[in-house]
């Protein structure tokens, strides 16, 4: 036999072949299955059609969070990134990254595969070419994800995005603490003439009374400022702020354990920018400063969570373009691991 005659002699082996395999109706549909398989799994086409066609990225997210205890959602925009952008390919590399996680937390014996039903839901339909359409957008997106009572944690994106979720969050809860990890306080009132940006959205979230301004801590600021207080504003809204300094050389569990008591019952939402670790653990984001957090203190921040009501976290300014390592992502990718862990009724081993 040729080679031709044995090359389409397998070919239409395989073809023909009919073995009932589990398809879950993702990327696998895409490529070579038996014809046979649509009679046995009548819902695997997503398209409707008679051909498996994927999802367009005109139609994003890809899945809704109905029936979902948490879900993870990408927001990849950079549009108000006021200095290197790239954080809207933040999601993307995230999930690259994920491949390493599995099913338990070894520090914490945390097993959230067993306490919640958990899925990737896919990216918000943003639109790059309009910063206020597209917090519209994740808005109305985050609107419809709090009303089957999921909890959202955020792929980002640039900071922006904290502030059409916590409208959207408030709207559902009212007005929340905010534990915000961050080299920058992000309350200007304007960057660049704008009132709209990742330098911006907690001033924003104050002047529309998203925030219980009272259980509002924020920890690791540090860096050159436009004043010689930068953080004046925060503090006269009754913030709690820590400063990078004061996190220096030492464990952040004790701070952690004072943040806990301040917020309290109530509801609160963790927003944490990659930024807040030093660049030598976390080169791949858009505005690094040095001298930060490490990420030891970055999980002791996550893990003193534990026992909070928390409604939503986030993890933002992920840029991978400035770490083509994939470290920065990486790290990323764990601590919203983290995060999973300790969202309320998780089980513990």
């Amino acid at each position: 036999m040729s080679y031709s005659e044995l090359t389409a002699s397998m070919f239409s082996f395989w073809r023909n072949l009919n073995i009932p395999r589990a398809v879950s109706g993702t990327a696998a549909d895409l490529f070579f299955l038996p014809r046979q398989t649509s009679a046995l799994y009548p819902n695997r086409k997503c398209s409707g059609k008679r051909y498996n066609v994927p999802p367009s990225a005109e139609f994003v997210a890809r899945e809704t969070a109905d029936g979902l205890d948490a879900a993870f959602i990408g927001v990849p925009i950079d549009t108000g990134t006021s200095n290197r952008p790239g954080a809207r390919f933040g999601p993307r590399q995230i999930r690259v990254e994920s491949a390493m996680l599995r099913s338990y937390n070894s520090g914490t014996r945390a097993a959230p595969y067993e306490s919640l039903m958990v899925a990737d839901i896919g990216d918000v339909n943003v639109n790059v070419y309009d910063l206020k359409d597209t917090c519209k957008r994740i808005r109305e997106a985050y609107r419809k994800i709090l009303a089957t009572g999921c909890i959202p944690l955020t792929m980002g994106g640039d900071h922006t995005i904290a502030y059409p979720i916590l409208q959207a969050v408030a709207e559902k809860h009212g007005p929340v603490g905010l534990i915000h990890v961050d080299a920058h306080a992000d309350t200007s009132d304007v960057v660049l003439g704008e009132k709209i940006g990742h330098g911006t959205p907690f001033r924003r979230c104050v002047e529309e009374g998203l925030l219980d301004c009272k259980r509002v801590v924020q920890i690791g600021l540090r860096g050159s400022g436009y004043s010689a207080d930068s953080y004046e504003w925060s503090r006269a809204q009754g913030f709690r702020v820590i400063q990078a300094e004061e996190c220096w050389f030492k464990s952040l569990a004790p701070v952690m354990a004072e943040v806990r008591g301040q917020m309290g019952s109530g509801p609160v939402y963790l927003s944490f920018d990659i930024d807040a670790l030093d660049p030598g653990f976390a080169p791949g984001t858009g505005t690094p400063e040095i001298a930060g957090l490490t990420p030891i203190q970055g999980v002791e921040i996550i893990r003193g969570c534990r026992g909070l009501n928390l409604v939503g976290c986030d993890l933002v300014e992920v840029s991978p373009p400035y770490d083509t390592s994939g470290n920065t992502a990486l790290t990323g990718a764990n601590l919203l691991f983290e995060m999973l862990c300790v969202l309320p009724k998780m089980k513990y081993y």
